[in-house]
């Protein structure tokens, strides 16, 4: 028997699988720092790029236009040329647009950068459960899935009240410069750590040449045709909506406005919410799959994330109170991690990849929608107010734009009603 080239060879070591998905999950931090890094710097974009809210929100978006387009195109790129290339590739292309975005002038390239962060990171949650399929058996991945979203909130914390220290310590061109090259030791690590060949099997045997892309397309139909698909998404989108759209951007100018707080107390208010989402992740998940149910976790994940929502937007309440349901909305946020395994089960096996590529491309594609969205509605209700050249808007127009969270929590429990159960099993297709 011939032996294995180093890039395929098993390891040696039980440490080494988890090493492997930990720089799958280390690159998704990444992306979510990158994800919500702008929140931290809507006055000094809207300054340096002379621009109001609407603007600045597309700035911000433009991340998850790539990130969502790219989902089944990346899966297809994962299984074609194993996650260890794709995923150095990723890294280095995310740190050429941070660097990009960083060195921008104008708007134009601040978009391409902006962009080009998007496509890279497009590869890290996809790339981080593909390790995770690879090298861990399937009774391992929904508690993986919610400890790669947990790294994942690490980053956004990261990208709240620690990166805004860091704004104001080098300004954020000098920050983002510092962010690329984080993404090329990454890539480093990768390539000389992460290996493409798994211990878990994955196909009975490859497909012929010129079969793949038949039954790519005969699964990708057969998904979009399931309603179950639907709900499933219309559940998981809308319960991420509130917090890509708030946590990850309009969150601390928020809490400044409405709250009188520093940028820096401003976005360690707001890093709550996100704590909350990294804990209720793998917490939400493991109970789900330990009591063998889906329906029951996103009925009371949506309830209780519209209920704390609702309470500290439009309740008069002290700022302890705020902060804590804030950190609550956060936790029921977490249910989103039973979405990804709910579609799984609601479609047929041979279609699971192109089911969570287009779930998560739905899913993401709310970060591009509500963010801009959010800012166009600030602008409808500015009353003209600007401070060091950025505009500052008041509570009328907050209490207006930010009616989208609650609104998206109510469509997430529409959604959680009208999925069927499947008690963690895959249904039986007719």
């Amino acid at each position: 028997m011939s032996a294995a080239s180093p890039a395929e060879s098993p390891p040696r070591s039980s440490l080494l699988p988890w090493l492997m998905w930990g720089l799958g999950a280390l690159f998704y931090t990444y992306g979510f720092f990158q994800r919500v890094a702008p929140s931290v710097m809507v006055a000094e974009l809207m300054r340096d790029f002379a621009v109001g809210a609407a603007i600045t929100g597309t700035l911000s978006s433009l991340y998850f236009y790539t990130y969502a387009g790219l989902q089944i195109p990346v899966g297809l790129m994962l299984d074609r040329f194993g996650p260890r290339r794709v995923l150095l590739l990723a890294c280095l292309f995310s740190a050429a647009g941070s660097a990009f975005f960083a060195s921008a002038t104008g708007l134009l390239p601040a978009y391409v950068g902006r962009a080009m962060i998007g496509a890279g990171a497009a590869v890290s949650w996809v790339g981080a459960l593909k390790l995770a399929s690879l090298w861990f058996p399937p009774r391992r991945f929904a508690l993986l899935t919610g400890l790669t979203m947990a790294f994942g909130m690490a980053g956004a914390v990261g990208g709240q009240a620690p990166l805004s220290a860091a704004v104001a310590a080098f300004g954020w061109r000098g920050t983002l410069y510092f962010a690329a090259v984080m993404a090329i030791i990454l890539g480093v690590l990768v390539w000389a750590l992460v290996r493409d060949r798994g211990t878990q099997p994955v196909h009975a045997a490859p497909p012929k040449d010129g079969a793949l892309k038949p039954r790519l397309l005969d699964g990708l139909k057969v998904v979009l045709r399931t309603p179950q698909t639907w709900w499933t998404s219309l559940f998981g989108a809308m319960m991420s909506a509130p917090m890509l759209a708030f946590a990850a951007l309009w969150g601390v100018p928020y809490m400044m406005d409405v709250h009188a707080l520093s940028k820096e107390g401003a976005a360690l208010g707001t890093s709550l919410m996100l704590v909350g989402w990294g804990i209720g992740s793998p917490l939400v998940g493991w109970a789900s799959d330990h009591f063998g149910t889906r329906r029951k976790p996103m009925l009371v994940t949506a309830l209780g994330a519209l209920a704390c929502t609702t309470a500290w937007l439009y309740g008069d309440l002290p700022l302890g109170a705020v902060y804590t349901l804030q950190f609550l909305t956060g936790v029921f946020s977490g249910g989103i991690v039973v979405f990804f395994a709910a579609v799984r089960e609601h479609n047929l096996v041979t279609a699971a990849g192109a089911a969570l590529g287009v779930a998560n491309m739905l899913n993401m594609s709310t970060g591009a929608v509500f963010q801009p969205l959010v800012g166009w509605m600030l602008d409808l209700r500015w009353d003209g107010t600007l401070v060091e050249g950025a505009r500052v808007y008041g509570e009328d127009a907050w209490m207006f734009a930010l009616i989208v969270l609650p609104a998206c929590q109510a469509l997430s429990l529409i959604g959680a009603v009208m999925v069927r159960e499947t008690h963690c099993q895959p249904v039986k297709m007719g």
